[in-house]
C-alpha cells in the first residue's frame, strides 16, 4: 500500500469489472487523480478484468519542467517561430 502522505504520480488500477473496481477508481478521482488513456478490458475465462491508468496532476505550487530544445537543437515544440528559447 502506498504512503498517503506521498501519493504516487501514476497508478494502474486493475481488477474484476464490478462495483468495487468502479469505487476504487472513483476514490482516486476524488483525491485529484485524472484518467489517463482508455480503460483496458480482457476476459480471463470466468469474468471481465478491467484496468485503468490514472495520473496525479502537479500541485499548483510545483514548478513545471523546462521545455527541452528540439532534437535538432531548434526551438522546443510549441514555441513560436522566431521566439528565443533559454
Amino acid at each position: 500500500m502506498s504512503d498517503s502522505t506521498n501519493p504516487l504520480g501514476y497508478r494502474l488500477i486493475t481488477g474484476p469489472d464490478d462495483a468495487e473496481f468502479c469505487a476504487r477508481v472513483s476514490a482516486l478521482l476524488d483525491q485529484g487523480y485524472q484518467l489517463h488513456g482508455s480503460p483496458a478490458l480482457t476476459f480471463d475465462g470466468e469474468r471481465v478484468i478491467a484496468g485503468q491508468a490514472l495520473v496525479l496532476s502537479h500541485s499548483v505550487g510545483s514548478e513545471a519542467p523546462e521545455e527541452a530544445p528540439g532534437r535538432d537543437g531548434g526551438p522546443a515544440a510549441g514555441s513560436t517561430p522566431g521566439e528565443a528559447t533559454s
